[in-house]
């Protein structure tokens, strides 16, 4: 029970710290917007993500361990990666940058949180018209990748649970193949130290894996997703516990 008290405590002290510098960033990013070129902007509004690293690991105890690197010698390429909770969507735009992050178009009505992504040119998409939104997709995909700026997808296009198998997309591979960019695949086991939509964090080590660039040339849209697949699934399937108490409570019995 002490415990149990203490966690919520330090997931309290998180989120004064996590909302309330969202307030002041997306205040920030709203004001400097027409103000600084892209780079200088990009790299200023950053500076949140890099924050919320820091106070998640002061407040709740959440280490990261990298394994990989990010081949910059090969930027700008496609990020494909697990999706499980909000942790990697801010991480990997330290990792990546410039980065263009294809996400639904809702997200930019946020109050402060959608002002700071619309100024990192993300794609956003509708995903009411499913046509269209593959079809914007790839286009501002490829603009992107000829601009410099490396983009981002989820090709599960949810959030999983840990060790949770599903169909992955072929948006990200279409992209790749289109520009004749590689596919830099990325497997992390973040959700069982930062569960999706619960109130608590638990202390551990969220591991992530950047995997050696997957090229695009020879390849159609399905055999390149199915190689992404297969490296993203067996890795993250070889990840140590992230919890530090090692418990895994969404495994089933």
């Amino acid at each position: 029970m002490l415990y149990c008290c203490f966690l919520y405590i330090r997931a309290a002290l998180f989120n004064i710290g996590y909302f309330g510098s969202g307030v002041i960033f997306g205040t920030l990013s709203s004001l400097i917007w027409p103000l600084l070129p892209y780079p200088q902007r990009y790299r200023l509004i950053n500076q949140w993500n890099r924050f919320v690293m820091l106070w998640l690991r002061l407040c709740c105890g959440v280490r990261i361990e990298m394994r990989g690197h990010v081949h910059k010698e090969r930027q700008p390429y496609v990020i494909m990666s697990k999706h499980q909770c909000v942790w990697e969507t801010l991480y990997l735009q330290l990792l990546f940058q410039p980065m263009s992050t294809i996400l639904k178009k809702e997200l930019l009505r946020i109050p402060f949180f959608g002002w700071g992504l619309a100024a990192l040119k993300p794609i956003a998409i509708d995903r009411r018209n499913k046509t269209k939104a593959l079809r914007e997709v790839k286009t501002k995909g490829v603009q992107a990748l000829n601009n410099g700026n490396s983009v981002l997808i989820f090709p599960e296009g949810t959030r999983t649970l840990p060790g949770e198998v599903v169909n992955y997309a072929r948006s990200g591979a279409d992209i790749a193949c289109a520009a004749g960019r590689p596919v830099i695949p990325v497997a992390h086991n973040a959700a069982e130290c930062w569960p999706h939509k619960q109130f608590l964090k638990y202390p551990g080590t969220i591991t992530i894996v950047i995997g050696e660039p997957i090229d695009s040339d020879g390849k159609d849209r399905k055999q390149l997703t199915e190689e992404v697949k297969e490296w993203i699934e067996t890795t993250a399937a070889q990840l140590p516990a992230g919890r530090r108490d090692g418990q895994r409570p969404w495994l089933k019995e």
